[in-house]
């Protein structure tokens, strides 16, 4: 995948596990933690044998918003975590 593709699969996913976590964020935010998330849900899939991410499909975003959603929840519990010190 080029540039162009990683940014509109970041933003994309961005937007699914925004709107899945309830959770605000602005445009460069949603892209770039769906570009991780790309790389998290790659990641993972890739070592569940199930191929990592290649091309730009429906498979590839759905794949980024997973773990676009994976990092937020992981982000929201360090965030709770902190709060109570």
């Amino acid at each position: 995948m080029g540039l162009l593709s990683w940014v509109v699969v970041g933003l994309l996913a961005g937007m699914i596990a925004g709107w899945i976590t309830h959770r605000r964020l602005g445009c460069l935010t949603k892209t770039a933690v769906g570009v991780v998330g790309a790389l998290i849900g790659g990641g993972l899939a890739r070592a569940a044998g199930l191929g990592g991410i290649d091309e730009f499909g429906l498979r590839t975003v759905l794949l980024a918003a997973a773990g676009a959603v994976v990092l937020l929840l992981a982000l929201a519990a360090l965030e709770a975590t902190g709060s109570r010190r």
